[in-house]
Order: structure tokens, then C-alpha cells, then sequence
């Protein structure tokens, strides 16, 4: 599996590209049997607010049926073909992220952030900046319609952030929680559909969050928050220099680069 022009496209673009069956159905499998066995031992209601902006299941963030989505996968060279061949760090952990279904009527509003800021309950330090090159997201369960746990996204935002940091400095993300969200024109949201198996590749810099789940069922999902090997000496160049850390999309950078967009 190879990430296609058009696809690398899609993501200077937009900021996200979709990889349909990257994962195969069986390693998806494994994952939700250890995610499920876990969770039929209980899960504490008093954990549940650390669980939701962390992960859920600790225990198996970094066991091979949740690292093996990555590392034994083609995602991990899908991923390093944007990146760099050599030029991310080692994946050992991931993010068990599940959607238990709401009952509201209407949905919660959607809500955009960037990661890597303090909130109380996601173990980001107040003042402290946990940046990342990539979020690459698995999808474990199928999510047919809006408002099913949805991967949301804000297309087009990564450049409109990056102007914004240009401008205006990077102080304001210190602030975190809605407060640190840097002030501009948002586009329309969209809320990712997907099967089981699709992976999301995603630019650190994309005002995102996970909707609403009003259906049925649980979402499942799986992220990992990929760092370029020089992430730390360039942590905040890059929110101004948007690919910087890319070096496998310097060629549709420079063949399609064009003003940033207006929402």
C-alpha cells in the first residue's frame, strides 16, 4: 500500500487524508477483543473524565494488539512516506479512544481544539506545549452517519493557523482549554464517516474533535501521535512553517503552493 499524488494532495489541502482498509479486519479484531475483555473487569465511573481526554483501558496502550495497528501495518510506512523514511520516532503507545452512545436530543455542539494543551484531566502540564508532527487515527468500529463518535475535522484549518501564528506569535496556545484556541474564521466542520480498518492521517495543526455519539452503539478507535525526530529542537518553527516536518510532501508543496484559504 502506497500513498497516492492524489492523496498527498488531499492532505496539503484539507489537512487530512482517509486510507481505506489500511488495517486488516483480523488485527482490528484483536484490538476490540482486548479492548472488550478489559473492559468486562469494570471500568471506575470516577476515572471516566482522565479515560475520555486520555485514553481508556492504560493497561493496554502499549500491548502489540493495540502498537501492532501501527508498527505491523501499512500505516506506518504510509505515514513515514509524508514524513520522512527514518524521520519519526518510535511508536510504543496509542490512544484507546471510545464514544459511549448520549442521550441528548439534540446533539452537543461540536467543539474544535488542538491537542497538546493543558485541560485538567489530559496530563498536559498548564504553560507547557506537547506538540506533534502527525495524528494518525484507526477506526475499530464502522461510523455510518454524523453524529456517531465521528472523527470531526475542520478542513483547510492548518494553514489558517499557520497564517494566524505568523501574525500574531504562539502564546495564546499556553492559555489551553477554549481560551487557547487562537481566534480566527472557522470553516464548516466535517464529520468523518468510516469502516472498520480505515486509517485517517491528520496534520497536527487541524482544529479536530471527536463528535457526539447519539447512535446506538460505541465508537472505537485507536490514535497514535506521531513526532519528527527533531520535534523538540523545532517545537514551535514548525507551527509556523506548517511542513516543516514533512519532507515527503516538499514536492506537492512546492508544485501547489497557493494562498491560504478563506473560510
Amino acid at each position: 500500500m502506497k500513498v497516492t499524488h492524489a492523496q498527498k494532495l488531499e492532505l496539503y489541502k484539507k489537512g487530512y487524508v482517509q486510507i481505506p482498509g489500511a488495517v486488516p479486519g483480523v488485527m482490528v479484531d484483536t484490538a476490540v477483543k482486548a479492548i472488550n475483555h478489559s473492559f468486562g473487569k469494570g471500568i471506575d465511573p470516577a476515572n471516566m473524565i482522565t479515560f475520555q481526554a486520555q485514553s481508556f483501558c492504560p493497561e493496554l496502550r502499549q500491548a502489540p494488539e493495540i502498537t501492532d495497528l501501527y508498527n505491523k501495518t501499512p500505516v506506518k510506512q504510509l505515514a513515514e512516506s509524508m514524513i520522512g523514511a527514518g524521520k519519526v520516532n518510535p511508536v510504543e503507545r496509542g490512544q484507546i479512544a471510545v464514544r459511549f452512545p448520549l442521550l441528548d436530543d439534540p446533539p452537543p455542539a461540536l467543539r474544535p481544539h488542538l491537542d497538546g494543551r493543558y485541560s485538567p484531566h489530559n496530563g498536559v502540564p498548564a504553560g507547557e506545549l506537547r506538540r506533534f508532527t502527525m495524528l494518525v487515527g484507526i477506526a475499530l468500529s464502522d461510523v455510518s452517519s454524523d453524529y456517531a463518535g465521528n472523527l470531526a475535522v475542520w478542513p483547510g484549518t492548518h494553514r489558517l493557523y499557520e497564517q494566524y501564528f505568523n501574525q500574531n506569535g504562539h502564546d495564546i496556545l499556553m492559555r489551553g482549554g477554549a481560551e487557547g484556541m487562537p481566534p480566527i474564521n472557522m470553516p464548516q466542520p466535517h464529520m468523518l464517516t468510516a469502516r472498520a480498518g480505515d486509517a485517517f492521517l491528520v496534520h497536527y495543526q487541524i482544529a479536530h474533535c471527536a463528535s457526539p455519539n447519539v447512535s446506538p452503539h460505541p465508537r472505537y478507535a485507536i490514535y497514535f501521535r506521531l513526532q519528527h525526530v527533531d520535534l523538540r529542537a523545532q517545537l514551535f518553527e514548525a507551527l509556523t512553517d506548517i511542513w516543516l516536518e514533512w519532507d515527503g510532501m516538499r514536492e506537492i508543496v512546492a508544485q501547489h503552493g497557493e494562498p491560504v484559504p478563506t473560510p
